[in-house]
């Protein structure tokens, strides 16, 4: 007999603002924690140093995450000229120290325009990207270096929000997979003088951002009670609504919920297209069109959950 998953069936997302200090995981589980949630999941990764932005996924919404994790990112940074730390980051051990130049608006925006559309990035050593079953970050630890291969990523826009004495601050608007500590190096090696990151913050990730209603640690822990805390959320086809909508009757759900591909008034929608299914304003999952009038389960919700 199956085991019974302990927690209570939450289902929805939540966008926490992970504080500095904590692992997208240690914050993932406090919130797990809180919420007494039976399954949750993060979609992408901040550091430790890093705040901002972090979508958690509760119960069904884990089915979708993945959608999130092909996102585009846009974080705010401020870059430290002349030292090189070895993480890339101001946590880390200084390798180097240089003198810094003293750079004008238009020197730096010259430089800029060398990392805006696609580039080559080698990942960090401190990345959660895995070599051999590892990840990198824990052969790091360990004081181990490995080759990594150059991925091709892009960053959509650069932007200068504020330049003082050593250091400038940028807001990047970037592809997934791309690491800004990296980027933060690559511009110093331009510059001949090195350069880390002292702050990062998440900003959107996909359709959110700060303006959809980011929520901290310290205000849902301050929240009375579930039902507040429950009210937090975002429903689960958030993830999932840049995809075309088709509404089904009942007959139809009731075949696609028991994996039996069914007609439907598919409309302008193509064969092969991916769409999101509706029985009235229940949201049963995604579908996949396979012909004429005709659509087959792709994945569905366990339980109808608004």
């Amino acid at each position: 007999m199956a085991r019974r998953r302990r927690g209570l069936p939450v289902n929805g997302v939540l966008l926490l603002d992970k504080p500095g200090g904590l692992s997208s995981n240690q914050a993932l589980q406090r919130v797990r924690h809180l919420f007494q949630a039976q399954k949750a999941g993060h979609t992408g990764t901040l550091d430790p140093m890093a705040t901002g932005l972090l979508p958690v996924c509760f119960g069904e919404a884990t089915k979708f995450s993945a959608h999130l994790l092909e996102a585009d990112k846009v974080y705010r940074t401020r870059i430290v000229l002349g030292v090189v730390t070895d993480t890339g980051d101001a946590q880390g051990e200084v390798l180097e120290r240089r003198d810094a130049p003293r750079l004008t608006e238009a020197q730096v925006e010259a430089v800029l325009e060398g990392f805006r559309g696609e580039i080559d990035q080698v990942p960090p050593m401190v990345s959660a990207l895995k070599h051999q079953g590892r990840r990198l970050y824990e052969l790091a630890r360990e004081g181990k270096t490995v080759a990594r291969a150059a991925r091709r990523v892009t960053v959509y826009d650069a932007r200068l929000l504020g330049l003082d004495e050593g250091c400038f601050d940028l807001e990047v608007r970037c592809s997934k997979g791309t690491y800004i500590r990296t980027l933060a190096e690559d511009i110093g090696k331009v510059l001949g003088c090195g350069a880390h990151i002292s702050a990062l913050r998440r900003l959107a990730t996909g359709p959110f951002g700060a303006a959809a209603g980011m929520h901290d640690l310290e205000t849902l822990e301050a929240l009375p009670g579930q039902f507040e805390r429950e009210a937090q959320l975002l429903p689960v086809d958030v993830l999932v609504d840049h995809l075309p909508r088709l509404e089904v009757d009942d007959e139809a759900a009731g075949r696609l919920t028991h994996g039996q591909s069914a007609r439907v008034e598919s409309g302008a929608l193509g064969e092969g297209e991916t769409t999101r299914l509706y029985l009235d304003a229940t949201f049963l999952g995604l579908g996949k069109v396979t012909g004429s009038q005709e659509v087959a389960p792709r994945r569905l919700l366990n339980t109808a959950t608004d």
